[in-house]
């Protein structure tokens, strides 16, 4: 797919070519001859709900709304019922302020942070656990074809990753068609934007595909059920943990997605083999192998 298709498709992205999410760097590179290079942002993003301040993020600086009501609903302190009145961003003091009908306080809950294995150390609270037991993750199905497909249309999509790399990625996708990338230098990050467009759009997360870049740790688990999403796709490996409650959860954890080899250690019940690139008997045999690797 070339630039221009994606020029006229519906996908909500980054832009590669806005000067404020990158800056200029001179070194001297293996030559010894002076370089000068695009490096990634960051800066501090400190979100308040309402009156109190939640938390601060090291963030690219795009998309801070959508970074703050995703964060937010992740963590549980908005609900999808919430009326949101007001999003406040204030550039200069890299301050976004989310305002609410309901009244909100989270004084008991703020003081059990923990930190997690996240890019730019993310954060989650000691009660996060306790809404996941009554998730019910949709039964959707993937073809193959659709799985091998998103991974080439996704390389192609043009992002910050290639003019500058050092950031992640995450694409909520529909069969085989991506609908949102974000990207952020944390994957934790580029999840709550994605969270928080869904939000603010209404948007049903049980027919829906989440791919990252990065880890498949116990945090992207978390948030991927939380966003109700059943199937979490990454083109990296997994922490034994983040298999653990994947499997609890019954959601569909692919990673390690490469060209077309990948290794499913989850929810192996929603593949549709639609083309003829693994045979239907090894399936169990690969599901198997694939669980030592994690």
């Amino acid at each position: 797919m070339s630039k221009n298709s994606w020029e006229k498709s519906k996908l909500v992205g980054p832009d590669p070519k806005n000067k404020q999410l990158t800056a200029s760097v001179t070194g001297i590179d293996h030559f010894g001859e002076i370089s000068e290079i695009p490096v990634v942002t960051e800066r501090p993003l400190t979100i308040y709900l309402n009156s109190q301040e939640i938390v601060t993020a090291m963030t690219i600086g795009d998309y801070p709304s959508l970074l703050a009501l995703g964060y937010l609903k992740n963590q549980g302190m908005i609900k999808q019922t919430d009326q949101i009145t007001s999003i406040e961003v204030d550039e200069d003091l890299d301050v976004v302020v989310v305002r609410t009908k309901r009244e909100t306080n989270y004084e008991e809950k703020l003081s059990r942070k923990i930190r997690t294995s996240g890019c730019a150390v993310g954060t989650i609270y000691g009660d996060i656990m306790d809404g996941l037991q009554d998730i019910e993750l949709p039964s959707s199905k993937m073809k193959i074809s659709h799985l091998y497909d998103l991974s080439r249309k996704i390389n192609l999509i043009p992002s910050l990753y290639l003019e500058a790399g050092a950031i992640h990625g995450t694409v909520l996708c529909k069969d085989n068609i991506p609908l949102v990338y974000m990207e952020d230098v944390g994957r934790h990050n580029a999840v709550d934007k994605v969270a928080g467009w869904m939000f603010e759009n209404d948007n049903f997360g049980g027919d829906k595909i989440l791919y990252t870049t990065g880890r498949l740790t116990s945090e992207m688990v978390i948030k991927t059920a939380l966003m109700e999403i059943p199937i979490l796709v990454s083109r990296s490996g997994f922490t034994a943990w983040g298999v653990e409650l994947a499997n609890d959860l019954g959601m569909t954890l692919i990673g390690r997605l490469r060209g077309k080899r990948f290794l499913c250690l989850s929810g192996k019940e929603r593949l549709v083999w639609d083309i003829e690139t693994a045979s239907s008997e090894n399936i169990d045999e690969t599901y198997n192998a694939g669980s030592k690797l994690a």
